[in-house]
């Protein structure tokens, strides 16, 4: 089996619209059962939309908006990537996070292109394998993971996605004694976002608290009403579905009070002997 380490640039906008991101630069390098690099890919897109990069995306990625002019579209850049990558079957993709399956994915159905392909091959979240690996629970940039492991990472402050899939390849190759590939998985579409699936789990623990038995009902009234789109029901469906897990979690027993030492008894008054 061959590793693919992927990482994909998109573009950004610095106000709301309802025009999609797009993806600008795919990356990868492939490794081979024994973790050696066999090959590489890479190649910028051109969006449809928001052709020109923000200021912002061009420092950040250090891409030359003369090379996404010059770039092909993405139906073709996805086409000699589906080329490079071979039979799904003889693969496993490795992303960091994953917002890079879920761009590829949205990108395929924007340009009307089959996506067969990308919701039945196998990917690994290295960004949950690391988190597991370490124990922690807050996420990792891979330059932070890379200095956690005493790997020297790429000095260069750009994110362009073929060396930021070379980084990943590093920690990959790193920690891969200690990931739990049971945790390989297949890309699924999602309606909600980490931060509201988060804000129904503290729901649950502030209102039990305060010695009420949580209620989706209630938390839907008091919680969510207002501060997400509850007209959505893919997402309310999804949130539920997590509030129903965490429901069925075993609650945490409270800590049994120290023992109290035993009240000593009153000394007995002494009786006065008559001479």
């Amino acid at each position: 089996m061959d590793y693919i380490i992927l990482d994909i640039e998109f573009n950004g906008r610095k106000f709301a619209s309802d025009l999609p991101m797009e993806v600008i630069e795919i990356g990868a390098v492939r490794l081979d059962a024994e973790l050696r690099q066999t090959g590489q890919f890479t190649s910028l897109v051109k969006p449809v939309y928001f052709a020109k990069l923000n200021d912002f995306i061009q420092k950040k990625t250090g891409i030359p908006q003369e090379g996404i002019d010059a770039a092909a579209g993405f139906p073709a850049v996805i086409a000699d990537f589906l080329a490079w990558l071979g039979p799904r079957e003889e693969l496993l993709i490795v992303t960091w996070g994953g917002e890079d399956m879920k761009r590829i994915v949205f990108d395929t159905r924007m340009h009307g292109l089959d996506d067969a392909y990308w919701l039945e091959v196998d990917y690994y979240d290295l960004l949950k394998g690391y988190i597991q690996h370490k124990g922690v629970t807050n996420d990792v940039s891979v330059e932070n993971a890379l200095a956690e492991l005493g790997i020297s990472g790429d000095d260069n402050q750009a994110h362009r996605a073929l060396d930021d899939a070379r980084m990943t390849a590093e920690i990959f190759r790193a920690v891969f004694p200690h990931l739990n590939f049971d945790r390989i998985q297949r890309y699924v579409d999602v309606f909600s976002n980490a931060k509201e699936r988060k804000l129904v789990k503290n729901a649950i623990r502030i209102i039990a608290a305060q010695k009420v038995t949580p209620t989706w009902a209630l938390i839907v009234e008091h919680v969510l009403t207002g501060k997400i789109a509850t007209d959505d029901a893919r997402k309310m469906a999804e949130l539920e579905a997590v509030f129903e897990a965490e429901m069925a979690k075993p609650q945490r027993k409270p800590k049994p009070a120290a023992p109290q030492p035993e009240p000593k008894p009153d000394p007995q008054p002494q009786t006065q002997q008559d001479d």
